[in-house]
């Protein structure tokens, strides 16, 4: 039986509706129109733009701003049935308000930096989509605590450790609201309380007592990792969105197949700056994208989907690699299930997937470099410098841990290095030279403005060059200090050095708390072991370690 057309015409009309009312993320991303006509609405609208402009008037926010100045307005239609009023004073846009066309009423208002920075007005779903429900959140946030809690040891330090990484999700919480104003202050605790902690824990290492996993068996962390992986991907499959990172990255390995330019203007229309990555970010979309091509535009992006996943995969099996590498035996398999496990129960690792970024990258760049300290000198600092070339030609960022990995055989390592920049970056410099590479990967990431740091948000000049130079400083200390660290000493000093750089950043966000994750936890699981171990002879661990970082394995034992 067919519908009649008017029903029909209001079945549709509804269930648009109620689209928009679930995506308001989408509503958010429709392109702004400047009618033609103030006084005459345009097509398909009721109201005019003078009409939606007095209505926008008399909104809170703008009196507010209106008492401070005059304001010059503008309305735009934004979308279907939904327009957008600006208001600007001296050129700057000072508040925007969003009018619904049919019924008059104002259904968003902002001011100071959420007029600029969409992110900040905590739209549901913009980040995260279900992963930030409470019956998600805080069952990953249990997982991931319950098995390395010891109840014969309640005050042992490495329960304080898993609860301060969980401490993030109180930022988190305001953040969602969009009230970024206490969101944004509530971060720098728990990054100052591991930047301590990470810095004693890389001098002053000492062993715990109690087994790293008290009282669950090691099977059934096993188990835990492969259905917690598989959550993780079902999640990803049927409830995730890719923020302007995964589209950047599919854009970009089109444009490498195309053969065009991955730099300069002309990137992109949809993704303002998305050409601010390393080449190899692009590079590794590319399998991706060919097998599962772009269509051209903003759509569901199976491509940035299957990029996120294989990064996680990878810190996943990466980081079980690293914990049997550095310790033998049964002991080996426990530090190695114990550190993927705590990635794949981790909200943070999730939220990066659920977000289709590119974050995990940097944390994949660190878990090679670990992996490098497993061997010997001379293969490992090539293992280090080229996991610490193949991040920075992806994120940047991992360049800061140049001093810290190269100690341990410089020249190979700087070698390795040089190389695998080389051939990753060198074949995608601009046709006009270096600099335009540098000014739009490097130079815009440093100087970048964002009201998601402290510094964004007020003006502390002197002590954010202060900070800037301490967290320069750091890195290049610890490529002195201490004399023959272990293992765990370098990874707890390379965590010590990405959060300084995070804390010097003038943009700061929930992803980047994967950068360190692996070296936190190669840190503070490395104290912890199923049984004491004998102390090793200082002159025979200086012998297995001529470099200064530590030898195959018993390094890690005694830290």
């Amino acid at each position: 039986m067919e519908l009649p057309h008017r029903a029909l015409a209001r079945l549709t009309a509804a269930l648009a509706a109620a689209l928009l009312l679930l995506l308001p993320s989408a509503a958010g991303a429709a392109q702004l129109e400047r009618p033609k006509s103030q006084t005459e609405p345009p097509r398909f609208f009721e109201r005019s733009a003078r009409e939606v402009t007095r209505i926008a008037s008399r909104a809170e926010k703008v009196q507010v701003e209106r008492a401070r100045g005059p304001l010059d307005s503008t309305a735009y239609t934004k979308g279907v049935g939904r327009w957008q009023v600006s208001f600007f004073r001296d050129g700057d846009e000072v508040a925007q308000v969003h009018v619904d066309d049919r019924s008059g009423a104002v259904l968003e208002q902002w001011t100071g930096h959420q007029v600029a920075w969409s992110m900040a007005r905590g739209y549901a779903g913009a980040f995260g989509r279900t992963l930030n429900a409470p019956y998600v959140w805080i069952p990953l946030c249990l997982l991931f605590l319950l098995p390395f809690l010891d109840f014969r040891r309640p005050y042992r330090l490495l329960h304080l450790d898993l609860l301060v990484l969980l401490g993030f999700g109180a930022s988190h919480v305001f953040f969602n609201r969009g009230e970024i104003g206490v969101s944004v202050p509530l971060a720098y605790p728990v990054l100052l309380y591991l930047l301590g902690r990470a810095i004693f824990a890389g001098l002053r290492p000492r062993e715990r007592p109690g087994p790293l996993v008290p009282h669950v068996p090691l099977a059934w962390l096993m188990v835990g990792i492969v259905f917690l992986a598989a959550f993780r991907i079902g999640l990803n499959v049927v409830d995730s969105n890719v923020i302007d990172v995964g589209y950047a990255g599919v854009i970009g390995a089109d444009r490498i197949v195309d053969g065009d330019p991955l730099y300069g203007e002309g990137f992109s229309d949809d993704v303002e700056r998305g050409d601010t990555y390393g080449p190899l970010n692009y590079l590794l979309y590319v399998p991706f994208e060919q097998a599962l091509p772009w269509s051209g535009a903003w759509d569901d992006l199976p491509a940035a989907h299957g990029a996120a996943i294989a990064f996680d995969l990878l810190a996943i099996g990466g980081l079980l690699l690293v914990g049997t590498r550095l310790r033998s035996g049964r002991e080996g398999r426990v530090l190695g299930v114990a550190l993927a496990y705590a990635w794949a129960a981790f909200p943070y690792t999730a939220f990066v997937l659920e977000s289709n970024a590119n974050d995990t990258l940097v944390a994949l760049a660190c878990v090679g470099a670990l992996l490098g300290l497993a061997v010997r000198p001379a293969v490992g600092g090539a293992v280090s410098g080229a996991a610490i070339g193949l991040g920075t030609a992806a994120k940047l960022v991992p360049l800061a841990l140049v001093p810290l990995f190269a100690r341990r055989s410089v020249l190979v390592f700087a070698l390795t290095l040089a190389v695998t920049l080389a051939a990753t970056v060198l074949p995608f410099v601009p046709d006009v030279g270096l600099r335009e590479l540098y000014d739009r990967t490097v130079g815009y990431q440093a100087g970048r403005p964002s009201p998601f740091a402290i510094w964004g948000q007020l003006d502390l000049g002197p002590l954010h060059t202060i900070v800037k130079v301490a967290a320069v400083a750091l890195a290049v200390l610890v490529a002195f200090v201490p004399r023959v660290p272990t293992p765990r000493q370098v990874a707890a000093l390379g965590a010590a050095v990405l959060i300084a750089v995070q804390l010097a950043a003038t943009h700061w966000f929930y992803l980047y708390v994967v950068w360190f994750v692996p070296f936190v936890l190669v840190a503070v699981f490395g104290a912890y072991r199923e049984r004491a171990a004998p102390p090793a002879p200082r002159r025979e661990l200086e012998r297995d370690v001529p470099s200064g970082v530590g030898a195959t394995r018993s390094p890690l034992v005694r830290a």
